[in-house]
């Protein structure tokens, strides 16, 4: 078996990304069933205990074929950012390393991933009021007013970050404020280094697989109940967690902004359009190592003996 061929004494973190709806879950609990191991879900709308259908937690089957960590251990109205889960993620990997010389991370949040694979880079802490007024701007003004500022504050972050994501924007645009400094002179600061070895595998697929794939998950998700699940969260739509595809859409259906069948189609063009944005951002890791989203979890397994290599 392949883990008799690891070098002894190393750590080996195997992390499976990709846009979503693109089977990212389906290989982990395989692989993990392979390794004998546990895996990380590095999904940051996965965390939160009310979020279960609009955010494709895994089934009680597939949590049952492994166990999983950092699924629904939060709840939308506690305080949890990329920098808590990058520090509890961190110990729960020293812990599991201390019995597995394996562990698998699944998912498409990739500053999460980035976070536990290469560190953060430093922020210092701004009033979170900061924040707030920039939502409420993007609310009424639009995005494109909060771009034009980020690029009169920092043309190098907006020349650089993902400028068609709001929750981007408001992040750079709240560091420059609250800090009086650039936010791009934050970034790209010495990386932490990780005691133990990370192999990428990425998942990819045609975009008319993928876009057939994302319409058929939201058309499931649907019929599981979402609009149910959303309507029980309406009175904390105003949480940042839940400024999320397929809850903020049905928010405007439920508030009447919208028509149920326009609410369905916005959040499947969203989800597209959040997969583009995913699928970019993977693509920055030329480590990475691409696999079509069919590969049997023999061939992936082979492809991660070759890495270790």
């Amino acid at each position: 078996m392949l883990k008799k061929d690891l070098p002894l004494g190393q750590n080996y973190l195997i992390t499976i990304v990709g846009p979503t709806a693109i089977g990212k879950t389906a290989l982990s609990i395989k692989l993990a069933a392979y390794f004998n191991t546990d895996i990380l879900s590095a999904d940051s709308r996965q965390f939160f205990k009310e979020m279960r259908i609009g955010t494709a937690v895994p089934s009680l089957q597939e949590q049952a074929a492994a166990t999983h960590h950092f699924i629904q251990h939060k709840s939308i109205q506690e305080a949890y950012n990329v920098g808590s889960f990058e520090k509890d993620a961190i110990s729960k990997l020293t812990e599991l390393f201390k019995t597995k010389q394996v562990v698998i991370m699944v998912g498409g949040s990739g500053l999460y991933i980035d976070a536990v694979t290469k560190g953060l880079d430093y922020f210092p802490e701004v009033d979170q009021h900061i924040r707030q007024n920039l939502n409420k701007r993007l609310e009424i003004e639009g995005l494109s007013a909060l771009q034009k500022q980020l690029q009169l504050l920092d043309p190098l972050a907006y020349n650089s970050i993902a400028i068609s994501n709001p929750h981007r924007v408001i992040r750079a645009l709240e560091i420059c404020i609250g800090s009086g400094q650039a936010y791009s002179s934050f970034l790209n600061r010495t990386k932490t280094k990780r005691p133990f070895k990370i192999i990428s595998i990425g998942l990819t697929a045609t975009r008319e697989i993928l876009y057939t794939r994302i319409n058929k998950r939201v058309d499931k998700m649907l019929d599981h109940g979402l609009l149910n699940e959303v309507k029980t969260l309406t009175d904390y739509q105003h949480l940042n967690a839940l400024n999320t595809v397929g809850y903020k859409e049905l928010f405007r259906y439920l508030n009447r902004d919208i028509s149920l069948d326009f609410a369905i189609s916005e959040i499947k063009k969203n989800t597209r359009r959040f997969a583009k944005r995913q699928i970019t951002w993977f693509k920055k890791n030329d480590k990475t190592l691409w696999l079509d989203y069919l590969a049997d979890p023999l061939e992936v397994i082979k492809k991660i003996k070759e890495q270790q290599r």
